[in-house]
């Protein structure tokens, strides 16, 4: 099983998500973390290969973006609630920024 690891802030805004929200985060992730996909999700290749967002519809819509292609850990790059159709240009410009931030973490 992976180990996960939280860039930035994504645990606390996983954190504050409804306890609903985040119990349902937290299965999706468990399932990545066996090597399973979540039950509802996209990819995000504007952000960077490999980077997956996990839909959740729970209490409104939430997110939690995520990348797995690396060995040492699952990175959870950015979670938040979406609150538009399409995400918001400063979710997909924080997430990028973390993601770039992993090359740095990565030996």
């Amino acid at each position: 099983m992976k180990p996960l690891r939280f860039i930035g802030s994504s645990k606390d805004d996983l954190s504050a998500f409804p306890r609903e929200a985040r119990q349902a985060a937290g299965m999706e992730l468990w399932q990545v973390q066996h090597g399973l996909m979540p039950s509802d999700f996209k990819p995000m290749l504007t952000i960077g290969a490999g980077v997956y967002e996990i839909r959740l519809k729970v209490l409104g819509e939430w997110r939690v973006i995520y990348v797995a292609k690396f060995a040492p850990a699952i990175y959870v790059l950015h979670a938040f609630q979406k609150k538009t159709p399409k995400t918001a240009k400063a979710d997909i410009d924080l997430a990028i920024k973390r993601y770039k931030l992993i090359g740095e973490i990565e030996p």
